[in-house]
């Protein structure tokens, strides 16, 4: 394999390596299965170091078009790269998985976040419960909207997204008690002044101070902002939350057979919300803004994508933000940053109500429908009746032609959180969902099976495997 490498361009020659060789099998060039060069002859026959080679070569494995294969060095993968991962955003984070089970599971291994020994008291009843996460590259859009309007009030829906993927998470432990919460805004100052800070620090406090209205008691223990142009273009917004509670109040995800699967949706408007959310949540985001947003943002606002990205992924789609969304009364700009929906209030009076009935929470966020599949043992998800298609998703994969089987691995598809619980429990479930204006619906069941799988009904009435 002939590569052309000029080492005087502004290209880093590690980036040629990988647009070249990239390409070499997008064209046919290199076929599936064909085996590379070796780092050391790559090395000797460019005059570059090892090192370069070994950077470029791990990029096209993260991309998921080459392999390693043990001593016999790397291999051209079949064409089953999805477009997510080519983003450099990986759906399921099994590079993350790999890496954490290997330490302790806590003092409830099945949980759905990591719970610990009460460190905090030492109470050897309770235990503590810590969770990190932010609102993604959902920022990044809203930085779109505000450099296009000048309207800074957008990032306080980012604010809310933030405190929303971590307080749902902790929902899904049985938390039933106070919450602590701390912010971080990692911001280009250039580019996002005092202005933007605001908006985001009082939407926090505004958000948290409805969810108390709810009895869900959040409260704001500060945090930091720092300016650091140098990794960021943008802004970026993140919250640790920290939590005491009871051991014997903790939901295990004991998930078996037997047991029914209740989605609460994402869309509509809940009692607590002030405006119609189309269900897009934060995960996702990459692909959504890529796929859906015109070439045009590319050229405008270079400071907010990957350069590394391959080209023909970066503000691909056809629309802008002020266009309409097809079969919605929202914008593209709207739909795309609509504040993710909390289910706390839901979750709360549900764990009031059914107590230890329920078996499982699951907040379908990274790895979205498949994200079951990490919960419970020998268990057989079907999920076969779900909401209809919002018409976000619907956009998303018509503009980028992902598959189905993608689309449902790594957004929501219509609900967020899902409910285990015995079949005769799931019109109280409805009753409370219905409650606060949310459309809650059994999208399945659950069976015994070998190892953990998911069968899924799409909307087109396929059925898709996960496992």
């Amino acid at each position: 394999m002939q590569l052309d490498l000029e080492p005087e361009t502004t290209t880093p020659v590690f980036q040629q390596i990988v647009d070249q060789i990239h390409f070499a099998i997008n064209t046919g060039a290199l076929a599936p299965g064909e085996k590379l060069p070796s780092i050391r002859i790559l090395s000797a026959d460019h005059g570059i170091a090892a090192n370069t080679v070994a950077k470029a070569f791990r990029q096209l494995e993260f991309r998921g078009v080459i392999e390693a294969k043990d001593r016999s060095g790397y291999l051209v993968k079949h064409a089953n790269t999805s477009r997510y991962q080519a983003r450099g955003v990986s759906a399921d984070k099994t590079e993350v998985h790999a890496a954490v089970d290997k330490l302790d599971a806590g003092a409830v291994p099945g949980a759905f976040c990591k719970v610990t020994e009460d460190y905090l008291s030492g109470d050897p009843e309770k235990c503590n419960v810590i969770h990190s996460d932010g609102s993604g590259t959902k920022s990044i859009i809203a930085y779109l909207h505000y450099k296009e309007t000048g309207d800074a009030s957008v990032f306080r829906g980012i604010a809310q997204d933030s405190i929303v993927m971590n307080l749902d998470d902790l929902m899904c432990v049985g938390m039933n008690g106070r919450v602590l919460f701390s912010n971080t805004i990692n911001r280009n100052a250039l580019n996002c002044p005092g202005e933007v800070v605001d908006a985001l620090i009082n939407g926090s406090e505004e958000f948290m101070a409805t969810m108390r209205d709810h009895g869900v008691e959040i409260y704001s223990g500060g945090g930091e902002t720092a300016d650091v142009g140098d990794l960021t273009g943008t802004v970026v917004v993140d919250s640790c939350a920290v939590a005491t509670m009871k051991k014997s109040d903790v939901i295990t995800n004991a998930i078996t057979q037997d047991l029914a699967i209740i989605g609460l949706a994402s869309t509509g408007t809940a009692t607590y919300e002030t405006h119609e959310n189309s269900g897009i949540g934060s995960n996702g985001l990459t692909s959504a803004r890529h796929d859906m947003l015109c070439h045009d943002y590319a050229e405008r606002y270079p400071e907010t994508f990957d350069g590394n990205v391959q080209q023909d992924l970066v503000y691909c789609g056809p629309y802008h933000l002020q266009d309409s969304l097809a079969d919605s009364s929202l914008s593209v700009g709207q739909a795309l940053l609509s504040p993710t929906r909390s289910y706390a209030p839901v979750i709360l009076m549900l764990l009031q109500e059914l107590g230890s009935e329920i078996k499982g929470l699951i907040h379908c966020s990274g790895g979205a429908q498949t994200k079951c599949l990490n919960f419970g043992a020998r268990s057989h998800f079907i999920k076969s009746d779900l909401f209809p298609l919002p018409p976000i998703f619907k956009a998303i994969q018509t503009a980028s032609d992902t598959t189905w089987s993608e689309m449902y691995k790594v957004f929501n598809m219509g609900h967020r959180m899902e409910i285990y619980v015995p079949a005769g429990h799931t019109e109280t479930v409805f009753a409370i969902a219905k409650s606060f204006n949310i459309e809650a619906k059994k999208i399945g069941v659950t069976e015994g099976a070998e190892t953990n799988q998911l069968s899924l009904t799409d909307c087109h009435g396929n059925q898709q495997q996960y496992s």
